[in-house]
């Protein structure tokens, strides 16, 4: 890869703030710059990097004014963020794709696979499976009976795919993570011991959606769990039975949501946020981390926070009170002092 600044406004539809034809080869992150490489600012916070940075090229907002001179070629983009990650699609797409089946891998006699798939060693193919075009299926992956995987879908080592899921197009899903293991239903008998109740149903994930390393997505107890078109979602997430996750929602690691809660679209989950089981979640709602939806959310694009969640202006306000409680506790153990000094001499005046 080698640009010019000139060539990168171009294909980023942006404006250069400099000498257009400097070149980059690679990318940096702003604060260890290297010459010959492109970095970014989108965070106001990391603006103090951009006057003493080493990199060749800066992507930033179209609205930025350095308050000091950038010694740096600016190219000016709507959003600095989302112009870095067309270039780095862009770059990675370059990359040579593999291909070819591996003869170590195992795959049934009634799977089929389209045209251009890669299946590494050891991978595992079940019957009735189809694979669309241009998949790719690594090392020590195991897809059960009479899965459907889409086009240009990546799955990478260790992944499991249970029997009867579907996986639509363009889909990326990381290392170790589950599709379509059981629910967790169980019914609690009379003497307190646990019978399991079947999960007959699948895991349906759309277009677009990508899974991160070691997520879980249970299957349902009878119908679909769906994650829907243009899901991101991070390492170490469970996704409960039956679950509806709507379109172009975000959730950060170790996020936690019960069966049978249906998610908006848009929705933001923090890191360690999660739901309870069988309620609603409001397009556009945003869960900060370690918030706890307990009942429904029923108001679109309203801020949560805390345990169990509550609006971020409600949550900031019992904030500011509990950092106060020790001042509080002070002022009233005083008055009830002067109270009770008050009590005892008008109790000694009526004598």
């Amino acid at each position: 890869m080698e640009f010019s600044a000139r060539q990168l406004a171009d294909f980023l539809h942006g404006e250069v703030d400099g000498d257009p034809s400097v070149k980059v080869s690679d990318f940096s992150k702003i604060e260890e710059g290297r010459p010959g490489t492109i970095s970014f600012l989108s965070n106001p916070r990391y603006e103090p990097y951009i006057y003493e940075t080493q990199s060749s090229v800066v992507l930033v907002n179209r609205d930025f004014e350095p308050s000091k001179p950038v010694s740096a070629t600016l190219v000016r983009v709507e959003n600095a963020y989302e112009s870095l990650a067309k270039l780095m699609t862009l770059v990675s797409g370059e990359r040579a794709k593999p291909e070819g089946i591996s003869q170590l891998a195992s795959l049934h006699a009634t799977a089929v696979t389209g045209s251009g798939c890669y299946i590494d060693s050891f991978a595992s193919v079940a019957a009735g499976a189809v694979i669309g075009n241009n998949v790719q299926i690594h090392s020590r992956v195991s897809i059960g009976e009479n899965v459907v995987i889409g086009n240009n879908t990546i799955l990478y080592p260790g992944v499991v795919i249970y029997r009867d899921c579907r996986i639509g197009n363009n889909c990326v899903i990381h290392a170790n993570a589950v599709i379509g293991a059981d629910g967790f239903g169980f019914a609690h008998a009379e003497d307190g011991s646990y019978s399991k109740i079947p999960q007959l149903g699948n895991v349906v994930l759309e277009d677009d959606v990508e899974i991160g390393a070691c997520t879980t997505i249970d299957r349902a107890t009878m119908g679909s769990t769906y994650i829907r078109r243009g899901v991101k979602l991070d390492n170490l997430i469970q996704i409960a039975h039956n679950v509806e996750v709507g379109e172009d929602t975000v959730m950060a690691a170790q996020v936690g949501i019960a069966g049978s809660t249906k998610i908006g679209k848009r929705t933001m989950f923090g890191g360690q946020s999660g739901a309870n089981g069988h309620i609603h979640i409001a397009d556009g709602s945003i869960l900060a981390a370690r918030a706890v939806a307990m009942s429904a959310i029923d108001e679109p694009g309203k801020m949560w926070s805390g345990f169990p969640a509550v609006p971020l202006l409600s949550f900031q306000r019992s904030f500011i009170a509990n950092k106060n409680l020790p001042e509080l506790q002070k002022t009233v153990t005083q008055l009830k002092k002067q109270l009770e000094a008050l009590e005892k001499r008008l109790s000694e005046e009526k004598k």
